[in-house]
């Protein structure tokens, strides 16, 4: 076998060197790709980087700047085993990954530096400078695990289209007999300086631009204006307190956050805080309103849009810009958890509703300004959930509030679809990691925590942290990325927490005009579950206008230049004018 591995030659390395520049480049363009298109990629770059060693263990290059050929037999021995242990044991891939390789390039950075004393080293600044970058690439991994997946496949791939070009490049500086020629030599020598250079560089960048992410958004704390008063009345709905917002507000307008009282779905008080837009220039008529259900923030008091720079940057904010523009207010709820104590009640129908139509007869007895007693409401994803169960238990709930119409744009309507389809998406573990910090609190029954995939507590944990917003929120969806299975086993939902979320799916018609929009496609909220659920509530009778929009994903939907935009504030405006709705449920 030693005989057969000395025969190998010269021109092998090349013909590695570039299927590990391959590896490279799609392993780091597909870092946040499926786990097993990662755990590939990694396996067969290690397995080839080990190959390439063992080689060069038995053929050793005169101008090796280690000059220790066992350590190099030894590292590809272990690099070629990581590999192909990776590649035939799924189940302990993620660890095992993150904790070999690291430890691999600490042990070659450290052994790159250690040549810096070896006598006839010729390469002293590449060994300097790949030093570094290696072992700043082992520490990266060693201390922001929560990245691992995101930062390793960047970070590791770079490495192999290093060590790729660098056998290309030492390949190409021999001459016919292969043996270096003087000005080939100069050509290696400054391409593997300039290759450890531009490693460290990037090295040091990732380890700095990881940090950022990781940190997450700067950790805003509610202020004792969220703190309610200890003498509470018993009518939900009252105001407590107002505060002027100035900043992050539409154009030539103006608002306010203020906190009131609202009730928990057993009837228990409770307190929530929100926010009303309205025209600067309003005049003395009374003001037609829309009331927003938000999306997805988060599940602790720091994500309350009233606490945020922007806080009318939720959903459809270029629909809310036009109409205030013509005239219209805004009055949306942080919902209870979000700026007040939690815990937050993410996607339970009752309480978000509750919220919603609180939220609107509080914002009716602001004093600067006078706003009609009917009111629109929308919201999208978890904000569609929302505004769906506000108008489902409106006539109950609130019978003076006239609803003029409700708009759920890509609502979430059926919660055990949802949990199933996206699973194994990494924005769908960030709600399903919501629903299960959340649920755990709000149905103690229910002990959510120990129907979660083992192991994947603290990931759980550290996600419900993070607000869905900002660099949170990129934060969130990369930490995501390493959960291996669902958050949440497809088993558990056949039990007593699947019923749970059916109790809180959308199930009921609704008694006034109803506009449903959904993105052909949307990765969170699947339309083939939408199409499911409006097919069903049309069999039951329910009149709607549902309508589709081709191309458009989860967020895309509701952005600025979404053809959803001009269709929702005419839509809008044909119910302040009493026009006849669209029912596309009719044939």
């Amino acid at each position: 076998m030693f005989e057969a591995m000395k025969k190998i030659p010269l021109w092998v390395r090349p013909f590695l060197g570039l299927g590990l520049v391959v590896l490279g480049v799609v392993l780091a363009l597909n870092s946040s790709a499926s786990i097993q298109v990662f755990v590939a990629l990694t396996g067969l770059g290690l397995v080839t980087v080990g190959v390439v060693r063992i080689i060069d263990a038995f053929n050793p290059d005169p101008d090796d700047e280690y000059g220790l050929q066992w350590v190099t037999g030894i590292s590809g021995v272990l690099l070629a085993g990581t590999g192909i242990a990776a590649l035939v044991w799924r189940g302990a891939t993620l660890p095992m990954l993150a904790l070999s390789v690291a430890i691999l390039l600490l042990l070659s950075g450290a052994t790159s530096l250690v040549s810096l004393f070896r006598k006839g080293n010729a390469n002293r600044t590449s060994s300097l400078l790949g030093g570094l970058a290696a072992l700043a690439t082992g520490g990266l991994v060693f201390a922001w695990p929560k990245l691992t997946l995101w930062a390793f496949g960047v970070f590791f791939g770079g490495w192999l289209v290093f060590t790729g070009l660098q056998l290309v490049i030492g390949f190409m500086a021999r001459g016919k007999d292969h043996s270096p020629t003087p000005a080939k030599l100069k050509m290696r020598s400054f391409g593997k300086i300039a290759g450890s250079a531009l490693a460290l560089v990037l090295a040091v960048s990732m380890v700095l631009v990881t940090s950022f992410i990781h940190a997450g958004d700067p950790k805003l704390v509610p202020d004792a204006f969220y703190t309610p008063p200890t003498d509470l009345p018993a009518v939900p709905g009252q105001l407590l307190r107002v505060g002027e917002l100035t900043e992050g507000i539409p154009e030539n307008a103006s608002a306010w956050r203020f906190l009131y009282t609202t009730t928990n779905p057993d009837g228990t008080p409770a307190v929530a805080s929100g926010s009303v837009v309205v025209p600067e220039n309003r005049g003395e008529t009374p003001l037609p309103v829309v009331s927003l259900a938000h999306g997805t923030k988060g599940i602790i008091p720091r994500c309350a849009p009233s606490l945020s720079p922007l806080p009318y940057a939720d959903g459809p904010a270029a629909a809310l810009r036009e109409l205030v523009s013509q005239g219209w207010a805004g009055a949306m709820t942080d919902y209870v958890g979000l700026g007040t104590e939690g815990p937050h009640p993410y996607l339970v129908g009752q309480a978000e509703a509750r919220n919603v139509l609180d939220a609107f007869r509080a914002a009716q007895q602001l004093e600067e300004f006078t706003l009609r007693n009917d009111t629109l409401i929308w919201g999208h994803s978890q904000g569609g959930h929302g505004a769906l169960w506000s108008a489902a238990i409106a006539k109950e709930y609130a019978p003076e509030i006239k609803i003029l119409g409700v708009a759920a744009l890509a609502p979430a309507t059926n919660l055990v679809e949802l949990a199933l389809g996206v699973k194994d998406e990494a924005a769908g573990k960030v709600v399903s990691s919501h629903i299960a910090k959340s649920w755990d609190e709000l149905f103690p029954e229910l002990n959510v925590s120990s129907l979660i995939t083992p192991g994947y507590a603290k990931s759980v944990q550290r996600i419900g942290e993070l607000c869905f917003d900002g660099r949170d929120a990129l934060a969130a969806v990369i930490g995501s990325t390493q959960l291996l299975d669902a958050v949440i086993p497809e088993s558990a939902l056949n039990g007593p927490l699947g019923e749970e979320l059916r109790e809180n799916s959308v199930n009921e018609n609704i008694d006034y005009p109803l506009f449903v929009a959904q993105g052909t496609a949307d990765q969170l909220v699947l339309p083939g579950m939408q199409r499911d659920w409006v097919a069903e509530r049309c069999a039951a009778g329910q009149a709607m206008e549902y309508r589709e929009y081709e191309g458009r994903d989860h967020m895309p939907l509701v952005e600025d230049d979404s053809p959803l935009i001009p269709d929702l504030v005419a839509w809008a405006n044909d119910r302040l004018n009493g026009k006849t709705p669209v029912d596309t449920c009719s044939p």
